[in-house]
């Protein structure tokens, strides 16, 4: 569709590689700042900045209000063609156009037909630079017909059977909202089993005998007129198979054979759509819904899938007891084969639905204004898609181009507009027209050819103040035309300023990045172009930052003392300073006790609710500072003299003066306890609403012993009365006699009414009830009314019981609504409530955030810009933006690994936000979605970055091997995060002497490909500490170190080395090697085999106390061994050692063993508790004096030890 008659495709016979160099020739377009002073001097083509929807349905009992605003310069004039032909409103006299406006008021309630005025409307404005035209605005008057009179059938349906509902309510303007409910206007039940299809019927599975019923009623609400149509109520009876066969029974005689067949399980039966296959084709953009409802017993469930593909993420939703599938934000990637499954446990139906997704024409570039100077070149870009493809078509002020006047600066070249050296005669409002079969797009831009001399629209000598080493912005905000050129001087006779300490924006905008106290002074702004030049003062004022030099510091102090914090601050002499203090981040108490002085805090006799943190905070007109403080309240040290208590709790408690809304209540203190009373509490219960729960009423001082109280209407009361003193709170006394109020309207609404939405299309009305002495009289009842915001719409209203919820089905979604709820009892209304607003339920974000850019800062920082998503797709309340960022693989290693994505929140409507901890060298992806109070929206396409170089992590081990005496060999890894590309490897050593001196440092520089080297020429029997890193492009890494020695000189190890060889070759060692092998062997099966019989074992000082005459020696000729030798008992111990016994003890009758004491023989107890030392089988031979060395060992060394 086209507001006007498309012109044809006009062949371009330039060449396209002529084109390509004309448009980089091309000059940028001005930018006109937004200053009301500049915008009404500047002559400016007209612009429609308001116009009625494309398709607008008007309510019929409402006058017909059709939009079409415009600004321009000169102001334009407006005109309206209807359905294709001039629209003369002079000749109507219903029909007028708002003063200085395009704005049609069709008068429909002053006699007129809306039917009559159905048709096509089109506004132009039109000034001397221009015409712009609006979008063809589609009138039609809203209808809310009857539903047509039927007779209606009682539904007679067999238990387990399927049944459907319908429902057909009448053809409307737009089409109902459709609901069922019963004659108490409540929703009727749904769930898998029953449920409402998207035509509106009511759709059972299998019906139960609580499906019986005489008032299912199908409702069609129209929201345009606020109107719901009622259809007649539909009755279903279900018969069961007990009723049924007791029925049957009683008309047939004994001998007769019946007997209803039981209710049978059925496979599933789809009720629709009907068939195995269907079509279904939908719009870009717009949400795709699927439905299957199945018939069967037990009740199917319903599985949806899309064949050849996944559902899209993020974006399907299931509805309806997963009975719909909902796609929002189709696109043409949706197309396809849907499939839904309804099974249960006989079996399982389906049926596919082929999806086409067409699209309506949907901008790629829409062209935007053009201000040009003279003689400048500039172009026009419309560039849409769409299926099938769109076409495009430009009309120039409202003419098709190829009947507009020429005009020899305009080239047309399909979806491009481009001008050459235009004048100012070549001012025009260009029209681009996209159009497929679904529908169009309709864009004016304009071409403004101005000549404009620089102007600066920032004030002159306008003054700016920064606090120290902050930045400072000067403003130079300019136009001119062609543009001008900005240059920033500071002082009177300054030179012109550049430097990387200065940083000019587009704008005009000088920064200062860190402006200190020398950049005080004027700064001058000169705008240039070749019509004229200008200039322009500001001032810079850099003062000193406030700093606190004394803070408040911790304090404890005993009840009833006095405390002072302290807050002594230092400031700029021409900044005043403010002093606020706070107690738990709120003001201080309303107590004399409390004195805020110039430079501290001073708190008079201290009490425990003086516990707290206490803050000083410094502000100025420019910064602000803080400090804390926590302040501790203990306990006074008693006073024997004195005891000090909480009083006695009051006593008879009189009633007068009783009237509707008061009573005086009066009472007699009790006892003091040596503490004066401070006030009385008195407190009521409500003996009609909420027997035993006693409330708050009033407090008076503690002289005064009676009380005139207000009441409430229809309460039951009864008082008592509590003392208070420092000590605490005294019991309550008795309560008083009781008085009953007499009935009332109430005197207040419910408080926090609230309207949100818990889905889509719905609004949850909550609010907090009145409490039972509040109704004022029986009957409480609340009236609640909505209305949606800036519609027009009448107030709906319905009166609910005392509950705190109503919902509110089919409303649109995220929208706001006006609220109200009003109290009423049987007395009558509460006073009018006040209107709040709220919103229908959120959705989830229709779009993804566009624009998505990443700057990298270093190796491991990152910044993401993006643009915003429009508001109103956003669809509820925008709660910010989710980074989603994962690192795709190292650079360096070129090896992709298990993929963890990290999040990133930014809160509120922010646009750009930090990535730390990246790492370097590697390839990173992210994307950005928007998030709601619904939840996330579509994702952005990712986002593909990568993070430089960086300096690598120490390599992953070295270690020195091949000792000898002038060589070391050194051997590495590299390391395990290169962090780019490794240019070399930095090894530094140096020599340690005996006393951990340092010698020299000699430093070598070895290949990246290299992982071992041989260091030569080294001192022998000489230790070296060694450093190594690894290098990078960008620098070196963290190093690792690691010491080794030489061997000794080649004498002293040819010596050792000889000695090894003689004593290895000899055979005695070699026999001699082998006996104790084989000698510790048999001990080893010795020891096994005695533990398992009862763990005897040698005791020395057991046997010489105790002599047991049954001890023998074992014998060699019974395969044991002989006596153990005690030749050598007289020799000393080693640490304390003792030598083993020449005997072995055994004690039948004892159960002790060493299984018993453990498995160790160190330190263990013999069976009459003496400590039993450390046994050995042969004595170990004493160490050689003069072989302890404080070098570090050696091989050479290890086997002289042990000769």
């Amino acid at each position: 569709m086209q507001p006007k008659v498309m012109m044809k495709k006009k062949n371009i016979s330039a060449s396209k590689a002529s084109l390509i160099l004309f448009l980089c020739q091309i000059v940028s377009a001005l930018d006109v700042p937004l200053d009301s002073k500049l915008l009404e001097e500047l002559l400016q083509p007209p612009t429609i900045t308001q116009q009625s929807p494309k398709d607008y349905i008007v309510d019929p009992r409402e006058n017909i209000v059709i939009q079409c605003e415009a600004k321009g310069k000169p102001p334009p004039s407006f005109s309206w063609t209807r359905n294709g032909t001039h629209f003369d409103i002079d000749k109507d006299a219903l029909v007028t156009m708002k003063p200085n406006s395009g704005t049609l008021v069709i008068n429909i309630m002053n006699g007129g037909k809306a039917e009559a005025y159905e048709g096509v409307y089109q506004c132009t404005a039109r000034n001397e630079r221009g015409a712009a035209i609006s979008n063809n605005i589609v009138i039609r008057p809203s209808r809310s017909p009857l539903w047509t009179k039927e007779k209606l059938e009682p539904n007679q349906v067999r238990e387990g059977d399927s049944l459907v509902l319908h429902c057909r309510p009448p053809v409307g303007l737009p089409p109902p909202i459709i609901f069922w409910m019963d004659n108490a206007f409540q929703r009727l039940p749904q769930s898998e089993r029953v449920s409402q299809g998207l035509n509106g019927d009511l759709y059972f599975s299998n019906v139960q005998p609580e499906d019986t019923r005489e008032d299912y009623i199908c409702y069609a609400r129209f929201n345009h007129t606020q109107t719901i149509q009622q259809k007649q109520p539909i009755s279903v009876k279900v018969f069961s198979m007990d009723s049924l066969n007791d029925t049957i029974a009683a008309n047939l005689s004994d001998t007769d054979i019946y007997g209803a067949k039981p209710v049978t399980e059925r496979q599933p039966v789809l009720l629709t759509p009907t068939g195995s296959t269907s079509t279904k084709v939908e719009l870009r953009g717009n949400v795709l819904l699927l439905e299957c409802i199945a018939a069967g017993l037990p009740t199917p469930v319903i599985r949806w899938i899309k064949e050849g593909g996944e559902l899209p993420a993020n974006r399907t939703f299931f509805e309806n007891f997963k009975k719909t599938l909902k796609i929002i934000d189709v696109s043409e990637a949706d197309s396809g084969n849907y499939k839904c499954i309804a099974r249960n446990t006989l079996g399982s139906a389906h049926h596919v639905i082929s999806v086409t997704v067409k699209a309506a024409p949907y901008w790629i570039t829409a062209p935007r204004n053009l201000v040009l100077s003279p003689g400048e070149d500039g172009m026009l870009i419309c560039r849409a898609n769409g299926n099938p493809k769109p076409d495009i078509s430009w009309l120039a002020n409202g003419v098709p181009i190829a009947i507009a006047p020429e005009d020899p600066s305009r080239k047309v070249d399909g979806d491009t507009i481009i001008f050459s050296h235009v004048q100012e005669r070549s001012s025009a409002v260009y029209q681009c027209n996209a159009s497929n079969e679904y529908g169009y797009l309709l864009a004016n831009a304009f071409v403004n050819v101005l000549a404009e001399p620089p102007r600066i629209l920032t004030p002159a000598n306008k003054l700016y103040q920064v606090i120290a080493d902050s930045p400072a912005l000067l403003d130079c905000a300019y136009f001119g035309s062609p543009k001008p050129e900005i240059e920033w001087f500071k002082g009177v006779k300054g030179s012109i300023l550049r430097g990387n300490e200065y940083v000019f924006h587009d704008n005009g905008t000088l920064e200062i990045p860190v402006a200190q106290k020398d950049s005080t002074g004027t700064y001058t702004c000169v705008a240039r172009n070749e019509l004229g030049k200008i200039q322009n003062e500001v001032q810079l004022e850099v003062k000193d930052p406030t700093m606190i030099i004394k803070q408040p510091e911790y304090k404890v102090i005993q009840r009833y003392g006095q405390v002072s914090f302290e807050c002594i601050i230092k400031h700029d002499s021409t900044l005043l300073p403010t002093v606020i203090w706070l107690k738990d981040n709120d003001e201080l108490p309303d107590d004399e006790r409390f004195l805020v002085g110039k430079d501290n805090l001073t708190i008079m006799n201290v009490t425990d609710k003086d516990d707290g943190t206490y803050t000083c905070i410094v502000n100025t007109t420019l910064d602000s500072v803080s400090a804390s403080a926590v302040l501790t309240v203990v306990a006074a040290p008693p006073t024997p003299a004195i005891i000090y208590a909480r009083p006695n709790p009051p006593f008879d408690l009189e009633l007068t003066g009783q009237l509707e809304r008061s009573v005086e209540l009066s009472w007699v203190p009790g006892d003091e306890n040596n503490s004066p009373i401070t006030n009385f509490v008195i407190e009521f219960e409500d003996g009609l609403h909420e027997p035993g729960v006693w409330h708050y009423q009033t407090e008076v001082p503690g002289t005064q012993t009676t009380v005139q109280l207000k009441l409430s209407p229809y309460v039951s009361y009864s008082f008592r009365v509590i003392a208070v003193n420092e000590i605490g709170r005294s019991q309550p006394s008795e309560p008083s006699e009781q008085y009953l109020t007499k009935s009332a309207n109430p005197d207040e609404n419910p408080s926090n009414v609230q309207g949100i939405g818990s889905e889509p299309d719905n609004l949850v009305i909550t609010w907090e009830s009145l409490r039972g002495f509040q109704s004022n009289g029986p009957g409480l009842q609340y009236k609640v009314s909505w209305r949606q915001k800036d519609v027009d719409d009448e107030w709906t209203s319905v009166i609910v019981a005392n509950v705190s919820k109503y919902i509110v089905s089919g409303t649109p979604t995220f929208v706001p609504y006006e609220i109200k709820v009003q109290a009423l009892n049987d007395l009558g209304y509460a006073p009018e409530p006040l209107e709040v607003i709220g919103h229908s339920g959120e959705d989830l974000p229709m779009v993804a955030p566009g624009n998505v850019q990443v700057h990298v800062i270093n190796s491991t920082l990152a910044k993401v810009h993006w643009d915003p998503v429009p508001l109103k797709t956003v669809r509820g309340h925008l709660q910010g933006y989710k980074v989603y960022y994962w690192k795709v693989q190292s650079l360096s290693r070129r090896s992709r690994r298990h993929v963890e994505k990290k999040i990133l929140t930014f809160r509120g409507n922010k646009t750009f936000g930090m990535l730390p901890g990246l790492e370097p060298y590697s390839s990173y992806k992210l994307n950005v979605r928007v998030v709601n109070g619904k939840g996330e929206g579509p994702a952005s396409p990712d986002k593909v970055f990568k993070t430089p170089e960086g300096v690598p992590s120490s390599p992953s081990f070295l270690k020195i091997t091949n000792p000898t005496l002038d060589s070391l060999t050194l051997e590495w890894g590299s390391p395990t995060h290169p962090n780019g590309v490794l240019t070399s490897y930095i090894l530094k050593f140096q020599p340690i002497n005996n006393t951990h001196e340092l010698g020299p440092l000699v430093e070598i520089r070895i290949p990246a490909n290299e992982s071992s080297l041989i260091l030569k020429n080294l001192n022998y029997s000489t230790r070296y500490k060694f450093y190594f890193n690894a290098q990078t492009s960008v620098g070196s890494g963290s190093q690792i170190t690691e010491e080794a020695v030489t061997i000794m000189d080649e004498g002293a190890g040819k010596a050792m080395a000889s000695r090894q060889v003689d004593i290895a070759t000899q055979g005695w060692f070699i026999g001699l090697m082998c006996a104790v092998a084989l000698l510790i062997l048999i001990l080893l099966i010795v020891c096994f085999i005695r533990r398992n019989k009862g763990g005897k074992y040698p005791v020395k000082e057991k046997e010489d106390a105790h002599a047991d005459p049954e001890i023998q020696p074992m014998k060699e000729d019974d395969g044991t061994f002989g006596e153990y030798s005690d030749a050598e008992d007289h020799k000393p111990l080693k640490k304390g050692s003792r030598t083993p016994s020449d005997r072995t003890v055994k004690k039948e009758d004892s159960d002790d063993s060493l299984v018993d004491y453990g498995e160790g023989v160190n330190g263990q107890f013999n069976e009459d508790g003496s400590f039993i030392g450390q046994y050995s089988g042969k004595k170990e031979k004493e160490p050689a004096e003069g072989n302890e060395s404080s070098e570090a060992p050696s091989p050479v060394n290890a086997m002289n030890s042990f000769v």
